[in-house]
């Protein structure tokens, strides 16, 4: 059954979700905004993927018993976990309607748009930290790392969201979205780090330094305003970029609230100090 929702409104947007009777659909703490009232509401640690949203009710078989709720507890401990480790909230909000057809509203933190994907189980998606809003319960929720030197010089590229299943996934990003896709471009774009909200699996995400280390690579590096790194995003498949960025946000704050420590330059000069 498709989720019916509605993205509304222009600068800061939300989703309007009509839920059916026998519909659940899940989003991050802190992004609810409204429901009707035979909607109900549970908050849980755990995503689908692990358990801990959608618990199977059969008792059959080996896993039922203390041995299941262990494996279960465990499962839903490993992915609170992993996602207190990526700077995540611990905890779902579920969201169910009771004796007929209900609403819910939803949005994301930062003024921007919000765009719902439609998962047939063939590709999955990945998105950036704190992209997620909300999910059919037939949408899991994963963490992705990115290993190695990518993640360690990607800054935001190290922790992605992975959504796989079917159903509808509703994410936000800042500023105005924009759809490509590499292939368009030669097979490969590169974006500033901040500027990547989500792409298909089967785009090779990496990271590649701004120029060399020599004049042209140091000027780049410090009065672009980039820093040293630049996202490259390789192959054939649906990528969303935003036009604004967390960082260009925040320092535009600070700039106005008398805090800005950046001086003419940007880039390797920027400081984040309070």
């Amino acid at each position: 059954m498709t989720l019916q929702q509605e993205i509304v409104g222009n600068a800061m947007q939300m989703a309007v979700v009509s839920l059916q009777p026998g519909q659940t659909v899940y989003c991050e703490a802190g992004k609810f905004l409204f429901k009707t009232t035979n909607v109900t509401m549970e908050t849980r640690l755990g995503g689908p993927s692990s358990g801990g949203g959608q618990q199977s009710q059969s008792g059959g078989g080996g896993s039922g018993g203390m041995g299941g709720l262990l494996r279960q507890a465990m499962g839903t401990a490993m992915q609170a976990g992993q996602r207190a480790l990526a700077g995540e909230s611990l905890a779902f909000q579920y969201f169910t309607t009771q004796g007929g057809e209900g609403t819910v509203g939803f949005a994301g933190v930062l003024p921007g748009e919000m765009r719902a994907l439609e998962l047939d189980g063939t590709r999955a998606w990945f998105a950036e930290k704190d992209a997620f809003v909300a999910a059919e319960s037939t949408v899991d929720f994963g963490i992705a790392f990115q290993g190695g030197r990518t993640g360690r010089s990607g800054g935001e590229g190290f922790v992605l969201e992975k959504f796989t299943g079917r159903g509808t996934v509703i994410i936000a990003g800042a500023g105005n979205f924009i759809d490509l896709n590499p292939a368009d471009f030669g097979g490969r774009v590169e974006v500033d780090t901040g500027c990547v909200v989500a792409f298909e699996e089967g785009i090779r995400y990496g990271v590649q330094r701004v120029g060399g280390l020599n004049r042209q690579g140091v000027m780049n590096a410090v009065f672009g305003g980039e820093g040293l790194s630049l996202a490259t995003l390789e192959g054939d498949g649906r990528v969303i970029l935003q036009s604004l960025t967390i960082e260009s946000l925040a320092n535009a704050l600070r700039k106005a609230q008398g805090g800005d420590k950046q001086g003419p330059t940007g880039g390797l000069f920027s400081t984040n100090a309070q």
